[in-house]
């Protein structure tokens, strides 16, 4: 058996998105109520590109930052793919824009609490 076929493809490795037509407020703000996430958030703005899950420094551990991930993928607030065998992340900028005009910038921007 192939390789490619005991793996499946890197389509098959991509885990589900909610529509963002179908995420509200309240998730995404659930979401934002972390600071980790946060500051995931804030990496991805500023970065301007994918960025794989082990670049941004964390003061979680792997299964927690992991976590974390998954809540901000399920709120709607990234989209996450693979390149070779690392998972990278994009905050859906536009779609958020779109959907939730301001919220990005007023997260990005707010200072974060002491």
């Amino acid at each position: 058996m192939a390789r490619e076929a005991r793996r499946g493809t890197a389509r098959d490795r991509v885990p589900p998105h909610p529509d963002i037509r179908t995420v509200t407020l309240q998730q995404v703000l659930e979401a934002l109520v972390d600071p980790v996430r946060r500051h995931i958030v804030r990496e991805l703005h500023a970065a301007g590109e994918d960025l794989a899950c082990g670049v941004i420094e964390l003061p979680v551990g792997k299964s927690t930052a992991t976590h974390h991930f998954h809540v901000l993928r399920e709120a709607g607030l990234i989209r996450q793919h693979y390149a070779g065998t690392s998972r990278l992340n994009a905050l859906r900028r536009e779609e958020l824009d779109e959907a939730f005009p301001g919220l990005l910038h007023a997260i990005v921007t707010a200072p974060e609490a002491r």
